[in-house]
C-alpha cells in the first residue's frame, strides 16, 4: 500500500512539474527559465526536482522521451494496417484518429515545447519517429521503388515536413477540428497530393 503511495505520490509530482515546464516556455522561454523557476511554478521544493531531474536539460529530454514513447504506444499497430486496402479517402485511418487525440490531450505541454520558444530539435526527434515506425513499415508492403516518379529521399522529407506542419498548424489554431476531422484532412492531403486535394485536376 505505501509503495502504490509513493507511485501516486511521484506521478502526481511529475505532472506538476510537466505542467510548470509548459507554463514556462511560453512565458520565459526554455533557454531562460532556471529549475527555480520550476520548482516555484510547480510548487515543489527543488530536492524534489533533483529526485527526478539533473537539471532542466534533463527535465527536456526526459519529457520529450515521455511523449515520443506515448506516441509509439498508440501507433505500435500500425504493421499490421495496409493503407491501401482502407477507404482512407472517406475515413480517417484509426491509429491517426488515436495520435490526434494524444495530441490535443497533451497539446498544452507539445505546443510549447514545438514552438518558437521551445527546443527547435524536438521537431526533428519526431520527423525521426515518423520516419522510422510509421513510413518505413508501411514502405515495403505499400510502394515499389520501381514506380517511383521522385527521388525516394525527397518524397519522404516532403510527407514528413507536410504532415508535421498540419499538426503544428491545428495545435496553433487551437484545435478547431475534431481529431477525425484533421486525421481525415491530413490523409488525404498525404494520399491524394496537394492539387487533387484542392480540387485541381489535371492530366499529366
Amino acid at each position: 500500500m505505501e509503495k502504490v503511495s509513493i507511485d501516486r505520490r511521484t506521478i502526481r509530482t511529475k505532472k506538476m512539474i510537466r505542467s510548470a515546464l509548459a507554463e514556462l516556455i511560453n512565458e520565459k522561454g526554455f533557454n531562460n527559465m532556471s529549475v527555480t523557476d520550476l520548482t516555484q511554478m510547480a510548487d515543489i521544493n527543488r530536492g524534489t526536482f533533483y529526485l527526478h531531474y539533473i537539471d532542466k536539460y534533463d527535465l527536456l529530454e526526459k519529457v520529450e522521451n515521455e511523449i515520443i514513447q506515448e506516441i509509439e504506444d498508440k501507433t505500435n499497430h500500425i504493421n499490421s494496417i495496409n493503407i491501401l486496402n482502407i477507404d482512407t479517402l472517406n475515413e480517417p485511418l484509426p491509429f491517426m484518429v488515436k495520435l490526434f487525440e494524444y495530441f490535443k490531450e497533451n497539446s498544452v505541454i507539445i505546443k510549447s515545447i514545438l514552438g518558437p520558444k521551445g527546443d527547435p530539435t524536438f521537431e526533428s526527434k519526431i520527423k525521426k519517429f515518423i520516419k522510422t515506425n510509421l513510413f518505413d513499415k508501411q514502405k515495403s508492403k505499400n510502394f515499389s521503388i520501381n514506380d517511383a516518379l521522385v527521388s525516394e529521399e525527397y518524397f519522404i522529407q516532403y510527407i514528413l515536413s507536410a504532415d508535421l506542419g498540419v499538426i503544428k498548424h491545428w495545435l496553433e489554431e487551437n484545435m478547431k477540428e475534431s481529431p477525425d476531422e484533421i486525421a481525415l484532412i491530413l490523409v488525404r492531403m498525404s494520399l491524394l497530393g496537394p492539387l487533387k486535394s484542392m480540387g485541381i485536376h489535371k492530366n499529366l
